[in-house]
């Protein structure tokens, strides 16, 4: 049944009124959904990961009776076809693969991008390709592709090592057992992802699955800020998601989405977005996606908002950011 009045989980949506496969260049065909009112103001929900994929729990946060919410699985995540698939699988690729869902659904312009973590980078990745196509942005847990915001999530010095030690630990002593190089190259973060591709496009299932559980267990375990072990026997579950997860997500890494370091942030991109409000939720405590991002973004978008949840890590599903972004979007929705 469809519930206009969120719980503490958010909203429940009825079954999509609308799904199917749009084919995208030679190779894919993405998966959309949509949930809400058909005549809704269309909202664009980008997942996170690369690779993450969606699922209906992703539209708690719109009011089904004003929302039309697009649902949209990227190339080679969650239904979307050939599963995990990296060729043809760039941020250029995602950004026009949105326009081309907009303009197949007969959607005039987007309300709202939607957007959490890498589906923050590429909400603003979008925006600043397409500004005349987004009424608003409301991005949490942001995340811009940085080599510094890398660095941190897979150096032995980064953020995630210092707090998660047990978990660094598993993830670089598998990547030990696997690789020729010695110990101290592998301390590299470019040469560590490298060497996580290579495992993770490995032709042998038995490598590539061992080297998916492993990378998704670490960052998961590192995503909310109390420990959460049902995330993780969700992932040994999850077999095929754990793969498109983390194959699709180290080959965007690898390559550094292929965005020049920085340019998200940067003023003349910032300058394209200036007038599209902008909300910004972002956990205190994300050892994921540092505030530090966050903050820059606020401080170079002078029409943004920053929302910065004082008892909250990365996931989404933290108390308090599910809570302030369930309460943007309902603002949203009477203005």
């Amino acid at each position: 049944m469809t519930s206009s009045t969120p719980t503490p989980s958010g909203y429940v949506h009825e079954d999509a009124f609308d799904s199917g496969f749009l084919p995208v260049g030679d190779i894919h065909k993405v998966w959309y959904a949509q949930y809400g009112a058909p005549n809704g103001r269309p909202v664009m929900f980008l997942h996170g990961g690369p690779g993450g994929g969606t699922k209906v729990a992703n539209t708690c946060f719109f009011d089904p009776k004003v929302y039309r919410v697009v649902l949209m699985d990227q190339r080679g995540a969650g239904k979307s076809a050939p599963v995990a698939e990296i060729r043809d699988n760039t941020t250029h690729h995602l950004i026009e693969d949105i326009e081309q869902l907009r303009k197949h659904l007969g959607i005039e312009k987007w309300a709202m991008v939607f957007g959490g973590s890498w589906g923050s980078s590429l909400a603003l990745a979008y925006a600043q390709t397409h500004p005349q196509m987004t009424g608003a942005l409301v991005l949490r847990g942001i995340f811009t592709v940085r080599k510094s915001e890398l660095v941190n999530n897979y150096a032995p010095y980064g953020v995630i090592s210092q707090v998660f030690p047990e978990e660094y630990d598993e993830l670089m002593n598998h990547l030990r057992s696997q690789s020729t190089m010695d110990s101290q190259s592998l301390n590299d973060p470019a040469t560590m992802l490298s060497e996580y591709y290579r495992l993770l496009c490995h032709e042998d299932p038995r490598i590539h699955k061992a080297a998916a559980l492993v990378w998704n267990k670490y960052e998961t375990t590192a995503s909310t800020l109390a420990r959460d072990p049902g995330l993780v026997r969700k992932i040994v579950r999850a077999e095929n998601w754990s793969i498109q997860q983390a194959r699709i997500e180290c080959h965007y890494f690898v390559h550094q989405a292929w965005l020049e370091d920085g340019i998200l942030l940067k003023p003349t991109s910032l300058e394209r977005i200036k007038d599209i409000p902008c909300e910004i939720v972002q956990g205190r405590y994300d050892m994921v996606c540092p505030a530090r991002t966050a903050w820059e973004l606020h401080k170079g978008l002078k029409n943004s908002t920053l929302h910065m949840i004082p008892d909250a890590g990365h996931s989404a599903n933290e108390h308090g950011i599910k809570a302030k972004l369930i309460e943007i979007c309902d603002s949203m929705a009477r203005m």
